[in-house]
């Protein structure tokens, strides 16, 4: 069951929404956790196991912390060394919290990545010709493990600094870590973003009701009529990375980065949507990347929510570590301002750009993705002030929409690029199929045909252009911050369910689905 089946959209969903309505407010959240439940065991059975532990570990390290700053202030009042006393306590809490974290990390590293460092590790003692080799596990994956495991560690740390009680109803905690909207592919909450609301038991009305169906209809039109329809072609071409040449891999490579905009995002669209019904607003985790002006804003756009965990739980923690901030004051003092901010910075940059590889997933090729966004975001900072100098010599306007422009245009090359090496089999693929753009470039390719042989034709690519074009125009709008669901809105009733309908004859006439083609599974749920 996925969010775009139709036993999600026809049975699940609409049962799910009678019975929460018809159960009294205070049993609500029991529903919403209880259909949570059956929603994670419909696609990873026992494996619910896993999401239990990590729910009931930091349900019990979180009172424990809150436990150890209790028993601190009422030792506080009679102790003679106030100093010793709060670095004992300042100790134990540091430890109970990585206690915590590294439950939560193991289980991820367990299941996720014992096969891929175990392998390569392996491949090292074979070079080394060692007659003792590691045994090689390979785990079933719970869905959603790599969300549901940052949404505990944001708890845990959350609630550690004091920006968050620890919560000791169980339920409410359970259901923040399983909701079901959000347990295939995000976003990544945090606590203080939804449990409230999830606890509240609103009724439902029929605004959010409305609202929510709206949004998604718009991610069934991205994933049917887009992602799935480009699904054959990246299929074909990224499955044969040696067959190919440099028109048709940059056809590909574009054309995925497509494919996994309109996958992901759409998958948002129906998340938030159905959130929406509830009365539960969930964070948006993209805004319009294709708009971006650089590679750091590209990420800023996309994946907003993971970008955010980031920044919160591995950049600044590393950026305030006395070894880095050393660095920085050392920095300043041999090589001036400029270069004292970037040399520490960068340190964190890397923490979190290999952090966002790997948690992608078990290749070579993710962490090869990671460390390209690095590079190109610390050259980027490192070179910001030659290009101011270069721009004002130039007499160039930075804020003029000109200039806008030509960032845009000369970002998603970077972005193209960055996704080839993301969807490659492994990263020797990926070289091969990147190398082939230079030594395999044929431009007649564009023009006799090849790009129609690819499971893809004429009227499909028409069909995908016209949906990018609609996605385009509704981008714009948002940028220009129209909200389109409000304007419709105000229409009167026939004109709104009129343009309903057609949304949904929309998406039955023009999804891809049936024979000649390949649904391509959501993308973001195999991580």
């Amino acid at each position: 069951m996925t969010y775009n089946s139709l036993l999600y959209l026809l049975v699940f969903l609409p049962a799910v929404l009678l019975f929460y309505q018809l159960v009294p407010a205070r049993h609500r959240p029991k529903v919403l956790l209880i259909a949570s439940y059956i929603f994670f065991c419909s696609i990873s059975g026992k494996l619910l196991v896993y999401l239990l532990l990590s729910t009931l570990s930091i349900h019990y390290i979180g009172l424990w912390l809150s436990y150890s700053r209790k028993d601190y202030l009422v030792k506080e009042q009679a102790a003679d060394d106030k100093k010793a006393l709060k670095a004992v306590y300042a100790r134990k809490n540091r430890g109970i919290l990585w206690f915590g974290i590294g439950i939560q990390l193991g289980m991820l590293l367990v299941l996720k990545y014992a096969d891929f460092f175990g392998g390569n590790i392996n491949e090292l003692l074979k070079l080394l010709s060692s007659p003792v080799l590691l045994p090689e596990f390979k785990f079933a994956l719970p869905i959603g493990i790599s969300f549901y495991t940052l949404q505990a560690i944001s708890y845990l740390v959350d609630v550690y600094y004091q920006k968050i009680e620890a919560d000791d109803n169980l339920g409410r905690l359970a259901l923040y870590m399983a909701f079901f909207p959000g347990l295939m592919e995000g976003p990544i909450c945090r606590y203080s973003q939804t449990a409230e609301a999830l606890d509240a038991g609103k009724p439902l009305e029929y605004k959010n009701i409305t609202f929510g169906t709206q949004r998604i209809l718009w991610g069934l039109f991205k994933k049917l009529i887009i992602a799935d329809r480009l699904n054959m072609l990246v299929v074909t071409v990224f499955d044969k990375p040696n067959h190919y040449g440099g028109v048709t891999v940059i056809a590909a490579a574009i054309l995925y980065t497509f494919q996994l905009y309109a996958d992901f995002s759409g998958c948002i669209d129906m998340t938030i949507g159905t959130a929406e019904m509830f009365g539960v607003t969930i964070p948006e985790n993209f805004k319009q990347p294709f708009f971006s002006k650089s590679a750091s804003e590209f990420w800023r756009r996309w994946h907003i929510t993971l970008g955010a965990w980031l920044k919160d739980y591995i950049f600044y923690p590393i950026s305030l570590t006395k070894f880095v901030k050393n660095l920085g004051k050392s920095s300043r003092a041999k090589f001036g301002k400029h270069m004292g901010q970037i040399i520490p910075s960068s340190i964190a940059l890397f923490g979190v750009w290999l952090c966002n590889g790997l948690w992608h997933g078990t290749g070579w090729n993710y962490i090869f993705f990671g460390l390209y966004y690095f590079t190109l975001i610390m050259l980027g900072n490192l070179f910001e002030p030659l290009i101011q100098k270069l721009t004002d010599f130039l007499r160039i306007n930075r804020n003029s929409a000109y200039y806008h422009v030509f960032q845009t245009v000369k970002t998603l090359p970077i972005i193209f690029i960055g996704e080839l090496f993301f969807r490659a089999n492994d990263l020797a693929s990926g070289m091969k199929m990147f190398g082939s753009i230079f030594t395999g470039f044929r431009i007649a390719d564009a023009a006799n045909g090849t790009l129609l042989n690819l499971g893809l034709s004429l009227k499909d690519f028409a069909v995908v252009f016209a949906g990018f074009v609609l996605v385009l125009i509704v981008g714009i709008l948002h940028e220009r911050g129209i909200s389109i669901r409000e304007k419709i809105a105000g229409w009167n009733i026939v004109a709104r369910w009129g343009f309903l309908y057609a949304a949904i004859l929309l998406v039955i006439i023009f999804g891809a689905y049936g024979s000649g083609y390949i649904p391509a599974k959501l993308i973001y749920a195999g991580f």
